[in-house]
C-alpha cells in the first residue's frame, strides 16, 4: 500500500468526508454489498466496483435502481477468473484498505476474494464477505425474502388470522449491508488486516434480539398480534381512525396520561394494568380514535410529546421530507442518513460500466 489509515487529520483536510483517503474495492451484486459501500462512499471513501464484462446484474433492473445503490463510485471492468484479471486485482488490493464482496461462498473462494488469498498482496487488507449463511455455511440460495422466512421474521409479521408476510422492502439485505460496513470499519480502525464474515441469516437473527432473549431465558414464544401490536407495551400498535390509520406507541405512564386526557379515555393509569387488561384498553382506544382522522390525531398528539404518526405511503413521506432527497447527476435519490458535523456529502452519479478502467480481454 502507498499509505495506511491514520488519524482523521492525516486522512483528510477540513470539510472532507470522515472516510476521505480510505480506498475500498467492491465485488458486489444487487443490494447488500453495493448498499454497504455506497454508505461508505457517501462519507468520503473511494469505492471502486470491480464488474464483469456485463456489469453488476442490477444494471439490468433499471437505471434508477442501479443509481440508488451505486452513486459516487468508480467502475472497473475486470474478469476475476482470468490471469490478467487476477494480476490486476492484486495491484488494486496492494493499494486499497478493504475489499467487500457479496457472492456465494464457493464463488468467493474460487475467485480468490478471501483474506488468505489476498494477504500476499497486502497484509493489512480487510476482506469482508457477505453471504447468506456464512463463509462456511454452504451455498444454499439466500435471497432476502428466503432469509426473512428462515430466520423467523415472516412468522412474526402480518395479522395472526392471515398468513405470514414480509415487509415491503429488502430489510435483510439493507440490514446486512449496514452491519458489513460496520465490521469493515471496525477492522480498519484496528490497523490489522483480516477476514470479516457477515451473513444475512445471522444479522436477521440478531435483530430479533428481545424476542430471542424472552424465549431463550423465559420460555416466551413470540407471536403475531393484530395491527402489529408490541409484545409488551399497551397501547403500541396501528389503529384505525375516522380516516386513515394511526401508529400510537405508549411506552410509559406519562404518555398514557397525556393521551388519555386528550382522547377522553378513563382509567388504566399504570402500564401493568394496561398489559393485564390489553383487550379492554385496545377497545377503548379504538373507540376514542374513531372520532377523528389519523392526520388530525397526529397534529393533536405530537405537541403533547406523544409518539404518534399517521400512516403515510412513500410518496407522502418523501413530500413531507424534502431535505432527505438529494441529486446525484440526473437522479433524485434518498441521501445518506448519517449527518457529520462540518461535512456535507457531494453525491456523484453512478459510474458507467468500466468508466475508470477496463481489463477485459478481447
Amino acid at each position: 500500500m502507498t499509505d495506511t489509515p491514520g488519524s482523521a487529520d492525516e486522512r483528510h483536510g477540513a470539510g472532507a468526508g470522515p472516510l476521505a483517503g480510505i480506498r475500498i474495492l467492491e465485488v458486489g451484486t444487487m443490494l447488500a454489498g453495493p448498499y454497504a459501500t455506497m454508505m461508505l462512499a457517501d462519507l468520503g471513501a473511494q469505492v471502486t466496483k470491480l464488474e464483469p464484462a456485463g456489469g453488476d446484474i442490477s444494471r439490468q433492473v433499471s437505471d434508477s435502481y442501479f443509481a440508488s445503490l451505486n452513486r459516487g463510485k468508480r467502475s472497473i471492468r475486470l474478469e476475476l477468473d482470468s490471469d490478467p484479471g487476477r494480476a490486476r486485482l492484486g495491484e488494486l488490493v496492494a493499494e486499497s484498505h478493504a475489499l467487500l464482496v457479496n457472492l456465494k461462498p464457493s464463488a468467493i473462494r474460487r475467485l480468490g476474494l478471501t483474506y488468505d488469498a489476498l494477504r500476499r498482496w497486502n497484509e493489512r487488507i480487510v476482506c469482508v464477505a457477505i453471504t447468506g449463511y456464512g463463509l462456511h455455511g454452504g451455498d444454499d440460495p439466500a435471497f432476502d425474502y428466503v432469509i426473512q422466512a428462515a430466520a423467523g421474521i415472516a412468522a412474526l409479521t402480518g395479522d395472526p388470522a392471515g398468513p405470514p408476510t414480509l415487509p415491503g422492502y429488502s430489510s435483510a439485505d439493507n440490514s446486512t449491508g449496514l452491519t458489513a460496513a460496520l465490521g469493515l470499519l471496525a477492522q480498519i480502525v484496528s490497523g490489522r488486516g483480516g477476514q470479516i464474515d457477515v451473513s444475512l441469516y445471522e444479522v436477521m437473527l440478531s435483530q430479533l434480539n428481545y424476542h430471542a432473549a424472552a424465549y431463550l431465558n423465559d420460555g416466551k414464544r413470540p407471536q403475531r398480534r393484530p395491527f402489529g401490536a408490541h409484545s409488551y407495551y399497551v397501547p403500541a400498535q396501528i389503529f384505525p381512525t375516522a380516516a386513515g390509520h394511526l401508529a400510537l406507541f405508549v411506552t410509559h405512564d406519562g404518555f398514557w396520561k397525556s393521551f388519555a386526557t386528550e382522547a377522553g379515555v378513563d382509567g388504566f393509569e399504570l402500564m401493568a394494568e394496561r398489559v393485564s387488561r390489553r383487550e379492554e384498553v385496545l377497545a377503548a382506544v379504538t373507540t376514542a380514535l374513531a372520532a377523528d382522522t389519523a392526520v388530525n390525531w397526529e397534529a393533536r398528539l405530537r405537541p403533547l410529546g406523544i409518539p404518534a404518526a399517521a400512516v403515510r405511503d412513500l410518496p407522502a413521506a418523501l413530500a413531507a421530507s424534502p431535505e432527505a432527497v438529494v441529486t446525484a447527476g440526473r437522479y433524485r435519490l434518498v441521501g445518506n442518513p448519517i449527518r457529520v458535523s462540518g461535512y456535507r456529502s457531494e453525491y456523484a452519479p453512478p459510474p458507467r460500466l468500466g468508466e475508470h478502467g477496463d481489463a477485459i480481454a478481447g
